[in-house]
């Protein structure tokens, strides 16, 4: 019995290290599509390019060129600007509707399971589809809202949503806030439900009225979902590029007033503003944006952890 045991323990323990093989296919994907791409991005970054043909390193040459050389540093800071200006529409329209609305889901209303799946199915729908509908839908000339607005007599209203500087990125972000918006709603609505009833019911007898359990307990109570949200908006802000490219083209227009990063990075790795150091340039642009959405997404997790109230 002595003698076997430790064979007894030696196949244990191999079958106990086996399971770890179930984790290398994710691993491998991982691997192959996450940690390549960025170090091979950041060695790009590093040399100077003639064509596809990697040729002199050059250290930070690249980034020196972006931040400081025309065209490229007046092309980033005016695409850093609307991205900047892309996630506070979102917040703003997105999150806060969403909020609103899943504090109405959440309480006595009849039909809830109905209204949760009319506003997710936007979602289902693709990116490069909901752009396209939007395009025919803000034509100037036969789109179905200049249509309407002239139908009921605000005809002076009209005009040429996509084709306006003034207006064309705040028509995307408005856009882009209908697609998601559903998707967030659900996020709010399992924040809103871990919120125990005997919270309120304290609050109520404490005296504490509509708008104080608002401020003081649905929001605190709540901040786990709206940290979540809020780092997920200022990613998908950061990193947009589908729903504008479909509307607008990879220039951004009119007169790239809705130009943004992910343009910006289309543009210069095929060439058409860095010319030959195209993959250099735009290798150092994508490091750039990782960093910026990596510091601050991990500020933002901190800043958030330190307001997350325990209940």
């Amino acid at each position: 019995m002595n003698a076997m045991k430790p064979a007894v323990i030696k196949k244990r323990n191999l079958a106990k290290h086996m399971v770890h093989l179930f984790l290398l296919p994710a691993l491998i994907f991982y691997v192959g599509f996450m940690i390549y791409p960025i170090v091979q991005a950041l060695l790009n970054s590093l040399f100077s390019w003639k064509g596809l043909v990697r040729d002199k390193f050059i250290g930070l040459q690249n980034f020196i060129r972006l931040f400081t050389e025309s065209p490229f540093n007046e092309m980033f800071t005016r695409a850093l600007s609307h991205n900047v200006i892309y996630f506070a529409g979102m917040i703003i329209f997105e999150m806060v509707v969403a909020f609103l609305l899943a504090m109405l889901i959440n309480s006595k209303m009849k039909g809830k399971e109905f209204f949760k799946t009319v506003f997710f199915i936007p979602k289902l729908l693709s990116v490069i589809v909901v752009g396209f509908l939007f395009s025919l839908i803000l034509n100037p000339t036969y789109g179905a809202l200049n249509t309407f607005l002239s139908f009921i007599g605000l005809g002076e209203l009209a005009k040429p949503w996509l084709g306006d500087p003034h207006t064309a990125l705040y028509s995307i972000i408005l856009v882009n806030s209908w697609y998601g918006f559903g998707f967030a709603v659900l996020i709010f609505l399992v924040g809103l439900q871990a919120i125990s009833a005997e919270v309120y019911e304290a609050a109520r007898i404490d005296g504490a009225s509509g708008t104080k359990m608002v401020t003081k307990i649905t929001i605190p109570l709540a901040m786990p979902s709206i940290m979540i949200m809020t780092i997920l908006t200022f990613i998908s802000s950061f990193e947009t590029f589908e729903l504008i490219f479909a509307m607008q083209g990879s220039s951004g227009g009119p007169y790239y007033s809705t130009d943004v990063l992910g343009l910006y990075f289309y543009r210069l790795a095929f060439g058409s503003v860095s010319g030959g150091d195209s993959i250099g340039i735009g290798s150092a642009l994508a490091v750039v944006l990782l960093v910026l959405i990596s510091a601050a997404t991990a500020i933002s997790m901190y800043f958030f952890k330190r307001k997350e109230v325990e209940h």
